[in-house]
């Protein structure tokens, strides 16, 4: 069976170091995150199919950075706060949390919901990730597939590991196909503000999807720069 890996996120290394290792000691596997950022960074970088998430971290806290997850990825979130009060959880659940256990926690009650939570999302997720009805929800360019029910990207059925700003633009192009895009119309829609010279800005962004799509981002063979106009996603 393929193992597990979970992204534990708390700024009090003492919580984290007890969670990795209960989780472990069930050869789950870890990630250790300890302000929002680096938890954004993290999920690019690596594959999981759990995140524990304290909403009391620094920077980016917990709420604002499950905001930012839910934007692309549906992988479950366990928020683990002291923050106890009905009100609280309410939010946290609202905004895209799947469960919420209160500080201090149950060991064991943490790990039994860690444990029902991968089982709903690689056991019952896969069953539903490979019946037909994903073909209703799908849109595809050769080899690239967005699936506008899940938010995912794959690229011949890999996951392409995208930034919510790399994410959105894509998703503009999927979803328009052959539909050629000014420069500042793609900003104001992705940025959702007025363009002011977004040349530099939009063409690092599309730099970087492209060494993501392509095989050779040199000569890409799905976003097109059409000379003077802007760019397109070639069906």
């Amino acid at each position: 069976m393929k193992a597990h890996s979970v992204l534990v996120v708390d700024d009090d290394p003492d919580i984290s170091n007890a969670i990795e290792i209960y989780l472990r000691s069930e050869g789950i596997g870890v990630y250790k995150a300890s302000d929002g950022e680096e938890a954004l960074q993290k999920l690019q970088a690596h594959s999981v199919q759990l995140i524990i998430m304290d909403i009391m971290i620094p920077g980016l806290d917990g709420l604002q950075t499950t905001l930012e997850i839910r934007e692309t990825c549906n992988v479950p979130i366990i928020m683990l706060s002291a923050r106890t009060e009905d009100y609280d959880k309410i939010v946290g659940l609202n905004i895209g949390a799947d469960d919420y256990i209160a500080k201090p926690f149950n060991p064991l009650e943490l790990m039994a919901r860690v444990k029902s939570q991968l089982r709903r999302f690689t056991g019952l997720g896969a069953q539903i990730n490979q019946s037909s009805e994903d073909a209703e929800h799908e849109i595809q360019v050769r080899g690239l597939v967005y699936n506008k029910q899940k938010k995912t990207m794959t690229l011949e059925g890999e996951d392409v590991r995208l930034t919510p700003t790399e994410f959105h633009i894509l998703r503009l192009f999927m979803e328009n196909k052959g539909r050629i895009f000014a420069i500042d119309e793609i900003y104001e829609r992705v940025w959702k503000e007025p363009a002011f010279q977004p040349e530099n800005t939009v063409a690092v962004h599309i730099r970087r999807i492209r060494e993501k799509i392509e095989f050779n981002p040199r000569e890409p063979k799905y976003i097109k720069v059409v000379w003077g106009i802007g760019y397109k996603l070639e069906e």
